[in-house]
């Protein structure tokens, strides 16, 4: 029986419902309703039919479980956004009246690249990033395969490359560069970081297989060192690398996390998770499969903790990854600790919509409840919010950041020009921003839209407006902004884990 050859199955729910404990029904049943609609590539998507979805875990019966997943990162980020409706933030002044000129400029950028034709903007995600430059290189790299690779096994080896790729995908800095062995062509930034990824994926550097270099695979990232990983990045005292230690470190833990059979199979690659997505009991196995987001999800959470630094924030003992206390939330007590948490796990998300794109593409794998995932908390959809004068950092913040990026200009090699105030990941006026950034991409999906003329049945999804406008967006500002580092309006000094 093929890798699509078994019997329908329907994700069971209870339709109990509970109440949160800041008044939110959180544990209602969702459904991902019927949709049709054109793909990224041209063509008409299946009109889905109803799936329902996993209810999220009972915080006040297992708050770790609830913080890790991707329903509280919306409903934890509202909290937030609410405040910032009133203007009664700790650490931003909001000046709605800017609302608009934020999503004017985001349209403005859509149609200048894309209008009239939407429906052809592609979701956001790594495939974009490996094409820098107008090259194709993920079809370059499948046409290189003999046609005895079948579609299931081209799929493992991109979600190989993929989740590699996306993992090393933290801010890289403005000074470091890459240049490809190919094109001899020079990549910075997200780019760069792609094209060197995959040009290392096609060397064999992270598979332990001589006869099979385009794969990964725990022995192979064991056998991996520090050093080989900064040749591969071309990185040298004259050409840094931001976080270069938490990369090498996250992909040691990555091996680690690798030896779970039951997501990642016997032979440990990341592809492998293919085969545990289709044989779920909550796939439905119709005319394509039909993937509930939060399947993927758990194997994403649950089969990659071990690579978070245990540092990071955690409830009895369990850690929680990209989630952190922040001061705007209820405080505790009298609120539960768990209240106290902004869960924001934005390289698990950058993950998601990555890994979906080659399954939807190759196999026409359907993915229910996708809206579920949020706008990127990170800062080039953050930075729009700032450089558009939406948000503002408050005086006292932003005279402390200024100190911090003062100091960090003495050591050798961080930047000492275009100053911006500076923060650690987990200062209260990071948390606050990226908080923020969710809750106002949210708005401005629905404000782009409506000046685009786009409804219902054709409008953007939070994806594409990603992919097509905030993010470029946020880029392109900062580098108007700031052109000598093209950094944005705040620094958050990362260790590659985040970022």
């Amino acid at each position: 029986m093929g890798l699509f050859g078994r019997k329908s199955s329907k994700v069971s729910a209870d339709s109990e419902s509970v109440t949160s404990s800041n008044g939110r029904y959180f544990n209602k049943p969702l459904k991902s309703p019927a949709s049709s609609k054109l793909t990224s590539n041209g063509h008409l998507s299946m009109s889905l039919p109803d799936v329902t979805l996993p209810r999220p875990p009972d915080p006040n019966l297992d708050p770790a479980a609830y913080l890790r997943s991707i329903y509280a990162v919306r409903e934890r980020s509202r909290y937030i956004f609410d405040k910032a409706r009133r203007n009664q933030l700790a650490h931003f002044d909001v000046d709605m009246a800017k609302f608009k000129e934020t999503a004017t400029y985001t349209v403005s950028i859509i149609k200048r690249d894309y209008a009239p034709d939407y429906h052809l903007i592609p979701a956001h995600g790594r495939w974009q990033h490996f094409e820098v430059g107008g090259r194709p290189r993920v079809d370059q790299l499948l046409a290189t395969w003999p046609s005895t690779v079948d579609n299931q096994e081209r799929t493992r080896r991109l979600i190989d490359l993929f989740l590699v790729s996306v993992l090393l995908d933290a801010g890289a800095g403005t000074r470091w560069s890459y240049k490809s062995k190919e094109t001899g062509r020079i990549y910075r930034r997200s780019e760069g970081l792609a094209v060197a990824s995959l040009e290392m994926f096609k060397g064999g550097l992270f598979s332990s297989d001589p006869n099979q270099q385009c794969r990964v695979d725990a022995e192979g990232l064991k056998q991996l060192t520090p050093e080989q990983l900064a040749k591969g990045l071309q990185v040298t005292a004259a050409n840094p690398l931001n976080g270069l230690e938490g990369r090498a470190g996250l992909l040691s833990r990555l091996a680690d996390a690798l030896m779970n059979p039951v997501y990642f199979g016997a032979d440990s690659r990341p592809g492998k998770m293919l085969d545990y997505l289709i044989s779920h009991p909550s796939t439905l196995a119709s005319s394509v499969p039909i993937v509930p987001l939060p399947t993927l999800w758990n194997v994403l959470m649950n089969g990659l903790a071990p690579i978070w630094p245990s540092s990071r924030t955690s409830i009895a003992g369990q850690p929680l990854g990209d989630a952190w206390h922040c001061k705007s939330m209820p405080a505790s007590p009298p609120a539960q600790p768990w209240e106290t948490i902004v869960p924001f796990h934005k390289l698990t998300q950058w993950l998601a919509y990555s890994l979906m794109a080659p399954m939807s593409k190759l196999l026409h794998i359907q993915f229910a409840g996708a809206d579920l995932l949020t706008g990127l908390p990170e800062y080039r959809n953050g930075g729009l919010l700032v450089d558009t004068g939406l948000l503002t950092l408050k005086p006292a913040d932003m005279q402390r950041g200024l100190e911090a990026y003062r100091i960090n200009a003495q050591l050798k090699g961080q930047p000492n020009m275009e100053v911006v105030p500076l923060f650690t990941t987990d200062d209260d006026v990071i948390v606050e921003w990226r908080a923020l950034t969710v809750g106002f991409l949210d708005e401005l999906l629905r404000e782009v839209n409506r000046m685009l003329g786009l409804g219902p049945g054709d409008g953007l999804t939070l994806a594409q407006m990603l992919e097509a406008g905030t993010w470029k967006g946020g880029r392109e500002l900062a580098e108007v902004s700031r052109p000598n580092t093209k950094e944005p309006p705040i620094m958050i000094l990362s260790d590659g884990t985040v970022f």
